[in-house]
């Protein structure tokens, strides 16, 4: 009975102990069975609603895969997941005060926004261009000199076309919308000439126009392919690293191609618009390579 006792005791302990070790994010979901996701509502196909006003996406589907981890990994089957719609401007002080524990949308991965949160191996590789109307003949950033240019407030977007203004005195008019969809409805409404914003975007946005024939992708790009990831809070080495091995598996096997084509090559409620966006070379690299480096020369070809 004496060594039953001091068994059950060190059980106590070891399970004890296994609960105290846990840190961050992973305590705070282990503590409330809760984790929150932040997504963004107009980022097809990255993250929007459908048809029933569900979250769904190319994001969204990455990110189910870190969720189903951590009800493994923290014995949770009945994990509450909530979702909270968040701006390109409020996601980051949103995921920094813990309203919530992931943001599954599109989000290029600078150095700069390193400084404040964290990213996840990256799983996306995008190119910052503009679209414009046909008619308007706008091909060049030259040919932007003067013009009324939008793109999303709080974006990587925004701040590299005020650097590109600056840098080539082209006197632009730039306009901060609070998301895609008014981005794409001055474009459309001529109230600007050109929207700024990653490639893949700006091509699912013409896509889904009333005119998909009247847009036309910039060829000339204003930066480097940039990575695109999940982003997760700063110094939590703890959610980090499960959210990467997690994603590391995802994008070294087959499973990712079909998540891949489920979304930029097949038709895709609530319209069943097909994008057709074939994987891009850097992205196909990163795949091959799992990082979640800031740095555009990680992904590019050697």
């Amino acid at each position: 009975m004496r060594l039953l006792k001091t068994l059950f005791v060190l059980a106590l302990v070891a399970n004890g102990a296994a609960a105290a070790e846990l840190t961050g994010t992973l305590q705070k979901i282990k503590e409330t069975n809760r984790i929150a996701i932040g997504f963004q509502e107009g980022s097809v196909p990255f993250s929007y609603l459908d048809a029933n006003q569900k979250p769904v996406g190319y994001s969204l589907d990455v990110c189910q895969k870190i969720v189903d981890a951590v009800k493994k990994e923290l014995n949770l089957p009945n994990l509450d997941v909530t979702y909270t719609p968040l701006t390109a401007a409020n996601r980051i002080p949103l995921l920094m005060n813990g309203t919530v524990d992931m943001h599954c949308s599109s989000a290029t991965n600078s150095a700069e926004r390193q400084k404040q949160i964290t990213f996840v191996n990256s799983y996306f590789v995008t190119a910052n261009r503009f679209l414009s109307k046909k008619t308007s003949n706008i091909r060049k950033i030259e040919d932007l000199k003067g013009k009324t240019v939008v793109s999303v407030a709080g974006s990587t977007n925004i701040a590299g076309l005020s650097r590109i203004n600056a840098e080539r005195n082209l006197g632009l008019n730039i306009v901060a919308a609070k998301d895609q969809l008014e981005a794409f409805l001055m474009l459309e409404t001529d109230r600007a000439q050109a929207y700024v914003l990653d490639d893949v975007q700006l091509a699912v946005a013409a896509a889904r126009s009333k005119t998909p024939n009247a847009y036309v992708v910039s060829e000339e790009a204003l930066s480097k392919p940039e990575p695109a990831g999940i982003m997760v809070r700063k110094n939590d080495p703890q959610f980090k690293a499960l959210a990467d091995r997690v994603t590391a598996a995802l994008y070294q096997s087959p499973e990712i191609e079909a998540i891949y084509k489920k979304w930029f090559q097949s038709p895709v409620p609530p319209n069943g618009i097909n994008f057709n966006y074939p994987m891009p070379s850097g992205l196909l690299n990163a795949f091959k390579k799992p990082s979640s480096s800031a740095d555009p020369d990680a992904y590019a070809d050697h």
